[in-house]
């Protein structure tokens, strides 16, 4: 039988695997994965206010912190877009580089008001799979049934608006809402990722195993999948190799990953 902690890791990896499965690949056709550091900086910001309000006598989730910044950016990026293309305007590059600063801006605010913070920030920042706790699990899990479930719902929207936003408005579809309910799903998977790897990690595990996917599959729904098959070995491995070796498991996770979207295009 497995320890616990190794249990929660595996379970962990799953659920990372599943975000960056669903809404990596989105991410990847949409042409927005700038958009995920971004989100990931947020999260930073508010997963570091949630240990300030905790150490203030206030139980805050962590994860669940760091969740509402991330959506609040994600939104604001999506405002940010003059015509609900998110790539290639000025007014939305310049919005998220602003949002990057401000997001950082805070986090080290918040950061220098916690006590004894070199430990915590540590662990959100490079992230610890064996440290997860069962809390950190349940949020995990309740965020990705959430990105699931949008997934299903509205995934052929999403698909319109990813590859010919300008004919979806000729066809009537509301672009600007199904890109904020994109984005905010976007923001949700980050924040998922980062309970597990940390949030300098995120971008490697959310975009690398998609794009690695969409170099080398033949149709949409392959891409889906293998983007799914490609972030569990890279999780598996670095779960395996830690635990073996003195490594991080996000650290070699994401090492895998971004080797192997490397290989892809020396392949292709």
């Amino acid at each position: 039988m497995l320890p616990p902690f190794l249990e929660r890791a595996i379970l962990a990896v799953i659920l990372i695997s599943i975000n960056a499965s669903l809404a990596g690949t989105f991410t990847i056709f949409r042409d927005a994965s700038f958009l995920v550091a971004g989100a990931a900086h947020a999260a930073l910001a508010g997963a570091a206010l949630a240990i300030v309000v905790e150490e203030a006598g206030f139980h805050v989730p962590v994860l669940l912190g760091g969740l509402i910044f991330a959506v609040a950016t994600a939104i604001t990026a999506g405002y940010a877009s003059g015509k609900g293309k998110l790539s290639g305007t000025e007014d939305t590059n310049t919005a998220i580089a602003v949002s990057f600063a401000l997001s950082m801006s805070l986090a080290v605010l918040f950061i220098s008001m916690i006590r004894e913070y070199a430990a915590r920030v540590w662990g959100l920042l490079i992230g610890d799979l064996f440290l997860l706790s069962y809390s950190d699990l349940k949020l995990m899990f309740a965020s990705t049934l959430f990105v699931v479930l949008v997934s299903v719902i509205f995934h052929r929207a999403f698909l319109f608006i990813s590859f010919d936003a300008e004919a979806a408005m000729a066809y009537g579809v509301n672009v600007r809402l199904y890109d904020y309910i994109m984005l905010s799903t976007v923001a949700v998977s980050v924040v998922v990722i980062m309970g597990g790897v940390g949030a300098i990690l995120v971008f490697a595990m959310f975009v690398a195993p998609s794009a690695t996917a969409a170099k080398i599959a033949g149709t949409v729904g392959s891409v889906f999948l293998l983007s799914f098959v490609i972030s569990l070995i890279c999780g598996l491995l670095g779960i395996y190799l830690s635990f073996n070796f003195p490594f991080s498991p996000g650290a070699i996770a994401a090492l895998i990953a971004s080797t192997t979207y490397f290989a892809s295009i020396f392949v292709k």
